[in-house]
């Protein structure tokens, strides 16, 4: 039986897919893969997850900046982004976030181009997805602030978003939850070094788990060293199901019944059907 899946977070835009992205996109449905979540991480990327979004009932768009080009962002930057958030085939606003792994940006200008965006998230009424590279001693209070003061849920009582290739503990993983972030478990998972994420899959709570590729990068150990796509989230589906000892289809069910939920999307019974903008009406 084919499993039902949802890629939370791949870049599929990319260049890395120019010569074949619609056979990358043929691929992951015949995988299982009944939706993906395509991320920017600057305007130009945005745009082109959008173009995706318009073009695929399946794709669902983020825009953002991601924190290696926040150096990059001026405020007319920062308002096209603001803009291209409220478009109504946006339904996250990300990639964002801190990065303390290799600093492409000077950590005050990432903290401010984070702050706007959640301001800007906040302003749209859509979840986050959050990138937290090594970041979480100056990530984890700005969440915690932003997130009481919305009351830890959007006003429709969705998540308050996701945190991308999570590479923190499980005490993290639950702290997070508690501040209303789903934890997303990327690829690697599927590492045999990958014992920290492996312990957050096995476990967190099953209703605050995603799953991710990350496209292109990160290919499961299957294919480790090669270009990363949708179709292989599969491989972390089912690492996860061995590590917690529950069937594949279960996890398969309710990482893509969250993932949906994450993005206003609730008929879970067939193929997803988009809510305007990814809110509930």
């Amino acid at each position: 039986m084919t499993l039902r899946l949802f890629d939370s977070h791949s870049h599929i835009q990319m260049s890395q897919f120019d010569e074949d992205r619609d056979a990358t996109l043929e691929r992951a449905r015949a995988a299982g893969v009944v939706g993906q979540l395509v991320l920017g991480t600057d305007v130009a990327s945005s745009v082109a997850a959008i173009a995706l979004a318009e073009a695929n009932s399946d794709i669902y768009a983020a825009a953002g900046c991601h924190p290696h080009d926040a150096k990059d962002m001026d405020d007319a930057v920062l308002a096209r982004l603001t803009e291209l958030a409220a478009h109504d085939r946006v339904s996250v606003v990300g990639e964002i976030g801190l990065d303390c792994y290799r600093n492409y940006s000077p950590h005050e200008i990432q903290v401010e181009v984070l702050q706007r965006q959640l301001e800007a998230a906040a302003e749209v009424g859509k979840p986050v997805a959050l990138h937290g590279r090594e970041a979480h001693q100056a990530l984890f209070p700005i969440i915690e602030s932003w997130s009481r003061r919305l009351g830890g849920t959007l006003a429709d009582r969705r998540p308050l978003g996701v945190m991308h290739y999570f590479d923190g503990d499980l005490d993290l993983a639950q702290r997070y939850a508690c501040l209303g972030m789903l934890i997303s478990v990327h690829c690697s998972v599927t590492y045999p070094k990958a014992t920290l994420l492996q312990n957050v899959a096995a476990k967190m709570p099953l209703d605050m788990l995603l799953v991710e590729t990350d496209s292109p990068y990160g290919a499961p150990q299957s294919r480790r060293g090669q270009r990363n796509e949708p179709a292989y989230v599969e491989d972390a589906v089912v690492k996860i199901a061995e590590l917690r000892g529950e069937p594949v289809e279960q996890v398969a069910d309710e990482t893509t019944a969250n993932a949906l939920r994450l993005l206003g999307v609730y008929d879970a019974s067939s193929a997803p059907t988009r809510v305007s903008g990814g809110a509930t009406r």
